[in-house]
């Protein structure tokens, strides 16, 4: 493990770019980035499309290791270059941001309130591959929508593969979110931390991992977790709030950090000018930096 990396995480000022959009959810970005889906064909051109609009964020000079503190991407992002170079590379060699890699393949239908996540098969080569490339740690997203075994179950899938990954040397991001919608938001994640709480105390000696959380209904809840010893840093999803909603929440949870991706991408588009798109990201990272600052 990279310590200057994970002195970097734990302590250092800034938040983690969520850039690890796949599968189904890239049309969708792609189409908030201006780019409809009749104007490319299969999903080869798509992550080509993909890829140049990462690249337009990771190379701007406004997306700098002072302010970004890391970046998750997709497995197809961690395959290929920016600039000449692995983009994990890229990203900490050139702007000393902390790489990280989404691993898991979707959710699994609902049952019990929650979607747990489909198998990862190939787990421990990709694990390998990443750890290779340079990525320090990793990340997972379980959904949960009411309290209940459901939400039970997520902890526990979350814990199991979260112990695979850290054999494999990497710092895994635990993501159970809890649905912002829910009817029964504020009891699932008292439910939430409490299941949480329990896991962590269930971790080895020398064990720590980083958890990715939906902003609280309950400003501070999860307080006891940004404090526990075995948790390298709470990091928060936006979750579907806008941009300014999701900095307001966060802001008023202390010592949380945010992960966000949405939040972050908001008004960027293909038809910018470099000044244009430079000038709205940077007044994104500046506002999600001073929301993560508190």
């Amino acid at each position: 493990m990279n310590t200057e990396q994970f002195s970097k995480v734990q302590r250092g000022t800034g938040f983690i770019a969520a850039l690890d959009q796949s599968g189904g959810s890239t049309p969708k970005a792609l189409k908030l980035y201006g780019i409809a889906e009749d104007s490319y064909s299969g999903d080869d051109q798509m992550f080509d499309l993909v890829h140049e609009m990462r690249t337009r964020i990771i190379t701007s000079p406004s997306f700098d290791g002072e302010r970004v503190l890391g970046a998750i991407l997709f497995e197809d992002t961690m395959d290929r270059d920016v600039d000449g170079r692995p983009t994990a590379d890229y990203l900490w060699n050139v702007k000393h941001i902390v790489p990280f890699l989404k691993v898991d393949k979707g959710l699994a239908d609902e049952k019990d309130g929650a979607q747990v996540m489909k198998p990862i098969p190939g787990l421990d080569e990709l694990l390998t591959r990443a750890r290779d490339k340079g990525v320090f740690g990793t990340k997972m997203r379980s959904v949960i929508k009411t309290p209940g075994a459901g939400l039970q179950a997520v902890v526990d899938q979350q814990f199991e593969i979260g112990r695979q990954i850290l054999a494999a040397g990497l710092v895994p991001i635990i993501e159970p979110e809890v649905d912002i919608h829910s009817p029964q938001k504020a009891e699932a994640e008292d439910q939430l931390k409490a299941a949480l709480l329990e896991a962590l105390d269930r971790l080895d000696d020398g064990q720590s991992v980083m958890l990715k959380l939906t902003l609280p209904s309950v400003d501070n809840l999860y307080r006891d977790l940004v404090e526990h010893p075995k948790v390298v840093r709470v990091v928060a999803l936006s979750g579907g709030y806008d941009r300014d909603e999701a900095c307001e929440k966060l802001a008023a949870n202390h010592g949380v950090i945010a992960s966000f991706s949405r939040a972050l991408t908001e008004g960027l588009t293909a038809q910018q000018s470099d000044e244009q798109f430079n000038a709205t990201l940077d007044a994104a990272i500046t506002a999600i930096a001073k929301a993560s600052a508190t």
